[in-house]
């Protein structure tokens, strides 16, 4: 399925409340699967920023797509007879996950194993976590946290009192190498606390080579991928992280933004430089190679004729290379030696035919050879400029060679190049849809912000009892639907209601087709771009407008 709806509600009393309504609504039927898209606590800024901002994300969003799919399809030239594997190489990098998501199984035989295990205990020494034998004999008694938990005390409550136990939140998780447990345990010797929402670091001694670590998703563990190794698109959206590295959340919606501009600005221009240069290369390659495989009329002779075949270093005698139809080789056997005068006896030679032409020699005066040209030319002959040259043949030959061993070194560092770009473009463009729902977000539902985004697989014969399902849950948002108005009005761009949306639905909804090898894609009704007319209700292959010069009529 290549078709998402990427959507968000206002929050209930919780947001967990808003996304157990939602599959509530979604799983009787089978009408969609979803799953929940995260977006951190981005800066709101002022009311007018956020009108401005949301026209412009608009543009922005249109422009980051188009030159991911630019790059995409790009890499489908190059891959050219490999062009099948182009899904298997568009993958988008989960650089996001943290440690609070996946540990990386280490085995303790090995020398690895060995230094993190003595690792752990010297830093388990210095926190004072280091047990007495009577206190590891003890029973413990579990203090079993429930998975939606975070690390921080989510409701005000008083910290352990144990000291020597430090806490840890998710920034001190990644910083130091722990990780946030969902199931602690503390021993009888500790007290014994109520879920206060915080956690002491844990460091699991026991060989987890085949262990695999899941998150909680829709309300089943699911196993996520290595953070290091590509994921396939859908994985990336289903499972978005919002990248702080590149995308600092203290930045302004505006600034990241402009940094998402910028990045994907400089990869359209970098592929510009790079496919013309590739381009021109590929290009001269087939013009040489079209000359060694097409017909006799422009194929590259140097291949066919050899030095016995010309007469060399004669102050009066030349031999030219003639192209013969077929159907006239029988003519010229009869008459060449008629053409004009001048010309050796029994001197032409059969070198070459192929289905249409047959490439002859002939050997005559050199003062002649212009007004041999003319009258072959009358009789259909056709006589190719060609001088035998061993040097130059070298060189022709030399230069084949020389443009596949360049195109050889080029295409990988390409494929890699147009890889690892397509992955920052792709990224680069669910963070926009982010940046997206989140202003569109704050726009309809107001502050504080509380709305909870979700990504919604709908089933491909479901949509429309999709459609029907979410507009009856969330008919209360529109206040003007209840009262029986039509909100659903082509090409009406309105101010934090979504830009050039076809559709308008009470909840923030937008479409994300992440089918990069399809060709037509694009929904071109309401695309801003340069000469293809702006906010049109429809789209023509050729410019055109309508004029209505009735000034009477009241409504044009």
């Amino acid at each position: 399925m290549s078709e998402y709806w990427l959507i968000s509600a206002p929050g209930d009393k919780t947001c967990q409340q808003t996304w157990d309504t939602l599959n509530n609504a979604t799983k009787s039927g089978n009408l969609s699967v979803n799953y929940k898209f995260p977006i951190p606590d981005l800066k709101v800024g002022t009311l007018d920023q956020l009108v401005g901002l949301s026209d412009d994300l608009g543009k922005l969003d249109t422009f980051v797509e188009s030159v991911t799919r630019k790059v995409a399809q790009y890499l489908g030239e190059v891959l050219e007879d490999q062009r099948d594997k182009l899904h298997e190489n568009l993958m988008a990098n989960n650089k996001s996950i943290t440690n609070t998501q996946y540990r990386m199984p280490i085995h303790k035989n090995t020398l690895l194993g060995q230094i993190v295990n003595v690792a752990r205990a010297k830093v388990k020494r210095a926190v004072g976590l280091t047990r007495s034998p009577r206190t590891k004999s003890a029973t413990p008694t579990p203090s079993v946290r429930t998975a939606g938990e975070t690390c921080g005390d989510p409701g005000g409550g008083e910290p352990p009192p144990t000291p020597t136990s430090p806490v840890c939140d998710s920034a001190y998780s990644d910083q130091h190498g722990c990780w946030p447990c969902e199931h602690h345990q503390h021993s009888e010797g500790e007290a014994s606390q109520p879920s206060s929402g915080r956690c002491s670091p844990r460091w699991d001694e026991e060989d987890d080579d085949e262990r695999t670590h899941h998150i909680l998703t829709q309300g089943q563990d699911r196993p996520y991928p290595k953070p290091h190794i590509p994921s396939d698109l859908p994985t990336y959206l289903t499972r978005f992280q919002w990248d702080m590295a590149k995308y600092p959340i203290k930045q302004s919606l505006r600034n990241i933004a402009d940094i998402i501009s910028k990045q994907v600005g400089q990869i359209d221009a970098d592929l510009k430089v790079k496919s013309s240069a590739y381009n021109a290369l590929k290009g001269n390659l087939q013009n040489l190679e079209k000359k060694q495989t097409g017909s006799l009329l422009t194929r590259n002779l140097a291949d066919l004729v050899k030095k016995e075949h010309f007469i060399l270093d004669s102050e009066y005698l030349t031999t030219l290379l003639v192209i013969v139809p077929k159907s006239l080789f029988n003519d010229w056997n009869a008459n060449y030696e008629k053409i004009t005068n001048m010309i050796v006896p029994r001197s032409t030679q059969l070198i070459h035919q192929d289905n249409d032409y047959g490439l002859f020699t002939v050997t005559l005066f050199k003062k002649v050879v212009e007004e041999f040209k003319l009258h072959a030319r009358e009789r259909k002959f056709v006589v190719r400029e060609f001088s035998y040259n061993e040097a130059d043949l070298a060189a022709g030959k030399n230069e084949i060679t020389k443009l596949v061993t360049d195109k050889k070194k080029q295409f990988g560092p390409l494929v890699r190049w147009l890889k690892v770009n397509f992955s920052e473009c792709f990224c680069a463009w669910i963070h926009v849809k982010a940046l997206r729902v989140f202003v569109e977000s704050v726009l309809r539902y107001g502050l504080p912000v509380n709305f909870q985004a979700a990504v919604v697989v709908p089933a491909r014969k479901s949509m429309k009892k999709l459609r029907d399902v979410l507009q009856q849950l969330y008919a209360h948002l529109d206040h003007s639907a209840q009262q029986g108005h039509a909100q659903a009005s082509e090409n009406v761009e309105i101010a934090g209601l979504g830009f050039g949306q076809s559709e308008y639905f009470p909840y923030v909804f937008y479409k994300i087709n992440i089918d990069m090898i399809e060709k037509a894609v694009f929904n071109w009704t309401n695309v801003e771009i340069a000469g293809l007319g702006f906010g049109q209700s429809e789209y023509f292959p050729y410019v055109f407008y309508k004029i209505n010069i009735d000034m009477i009529e009241k409504a044009v």
